[in-house]
């Protein structure tokens, strides 16, 4: 079958209403928690085999997450289902207002290869719970992972509710000629505009998970060694290669030194005096990043790492210092273990910098006063931001995960991806016991009374 025949197929299964009801919904997701279960160690291995994640790592930011999202969306799917009441003005006398969700049709969810199974897999939830079909598009850098992504869906699911194709990037231009109810995408920037004029042709609403370069700022009043510790386990976390890493830091120019020394120890005390060794730290997903990153390794001075094994796909933790906003490094997002430092005197700098480039999709700051704090956030635009922490607020199911402006539009996890993935339908039930005249003509005399009911 070609994508035309798929998509005709997932449409006359839609078409029968079998995947409307919450019992069916409910059943198919508490299928495929269980098969993500037994297949658990597959699974490890196979983020293993593509980007060298340790056991943990993939647990806590892949199969873990996913299943969290699962238990989250199996408690509470029928209450965020249920049609909700809402008010109905005067002027509306005998009539009962409700919001009524309903699924779009079918989706079409293209994943990213740096976090491949959860990426996949958090927006498959969202849109199943919903009542959608979906096509699953994932990375071709990912293999091992989409090998065993495809062995889930294939156990789990009709291929006229949810099927997975592998796809190049020719063969997702010609996918995205196809007429969806809904794309999902999450990657790069450039790829999503594609997909955005691809929608526009059919007018097919779009959720865009993109990126962007995140800043981190540590004021001179910030916790220095919590401050290190967290900036090191989120700017190095998957080997930099996650779209809400801290992509450069600004530090208060008093605090300067003792930051980048805190730093380097806590490299050291979570990868080792050689990271290579160490079986936590994660590698470079193919040869083309790697070389792409080597460029970023010649500007400012290394204050730590710069060591790399292009066989290993490795390249150290690094920070550079006597870095500016002019190097080409400051000029695009790094996605790798390569971390910036920049100083600043006055924090209006940093947030005339900051408003000055296209908006993060996360935004840190390390700091203790809470009006600084505020002046930050109010001054700032950003998908989500951590104040004293980074990366972690994608860790909360009741924080909406998103980005604004080129990293990105749209946003889900929890109960924001059942409303991604559902149209919000709105219902007006009049009664015919009664009716009444007002908005009826003739109108003569009848202004001044609408007036009064509609104020």
């Amino acid at each position: 079958m070609n994508i035309s025949d798929h998509i005709n197929a997932q449409q006359a299964y839609f078409n029968s209403q079998i995947t409307k009801p919450i019992p069916f919904r409910k059943e198919v997701l508490l299928r495929l928690k269980k098969t993500i279960e037994k297949y658990e160690p597959d699974i490890e291995d196979a983020l293993w085999n593509d980007l060298r994640k340790s056991k943990f790592e993939s647990y806590i930011a892949e199969t873990g997450f996913v299943l969290t999202e699962l238990n989250r969306t199996l408690k509470n799917l029928k209450k965020w289902a249920t049609p909700k009441k809402e008010k109905t003005p005067l002027f509306l006398f005998g009539s009962k207002s409700h919001l009524q969700y309903e699924p779009y049709g079918i989706t079409l969810i293209l994943s990213p290869w740096n976090y491949p199974f959860q990426l996949l897999f958090a927006p498959l939830i969202g849109t199943v719970a919903a009542g959608n079909c979906a096509i699953l598009k994932p990375s071709p850098a990912s293999t091992h992972t989409t090998i065993i992504s495809k062995k889930i869906i294939e156990e789990v699911f009709d291929p006229r509710h949810v099927l997975l194709i592998e796809a190049d990037n020719r063969e997702t231009n010609l996918i995205l000629q196809q007429r969806f109810d809904y794309i999902f995408y999450t990657g790069g920037v450039e790829y999503g505009k594609r997909v955005m004029e691809a929608a526009s042709k059919h007018l097919t609403p779009v959720t865009l998970e993109l990126g962007g370069k995140s800043p981190c700022i540590v004021d001179k009043d910030a916790n220095i060694d919590i401050a290190a510790r967290r900036i090191v386990w989120g700017k190095f976390l998957n080997c930099g290669q996650t779209c809400v890493a801290p992509d450069y830091v600004f530090v208060h120019q008093e605090i300067k030194e003792n930051l980048i020394l805190k730093l380097k120890e806590e490299i050291i005390r979570q990868y080792g005096e050689n990271p290579q060794e160490s079986p936590d730290y994660p590698r470079i997903i193919h040869s083309g990043r790697f070389y792409n990153l080597m460029l970023l390794l010649k500007q400012g001075k290394i204050e730590i790492g710069g060591k790399y094994d292009e066989q290993d796909l490795y390249i150290a933790p690094t920070l550079i210092s006597g870095i500016t906003p002019e190097n080409r490094i400051m000029n695009e997002e790094i996605f790798g273990p390569i971390l910036p430092i920049m100083t600043f005197d006055n924090r209006e700098t940093v947030i005339n910098y900051i408003n000055s480039q296209e908006k993060p999709l996360a935004l840190y700051y390390f700091g203790k006063n809470k009006k600084n704090i505020q002046d930050v956030l109010g001054k700032t635009s950003s998908g989500g931001a951590c104040i004293n922490d980074v990366v972690s607020h994608l860790a909360n199911p009741n924080l909406p995960f998103g980005g604004v402006g080129y990293s990105g539009m749209g946003h889900y996890h929890g109960i924001d991806s059942f409303y991604t993935f559902s149209h919000t339908r709105s219902v007006l039930t009049t009664s015919t016991r009664i009716n009444p005249g007002l908005k009826f003509s003739p109108f003569a005399g009848k202004l001044p009374i609408l007036k009064r009911f509609m104020k």
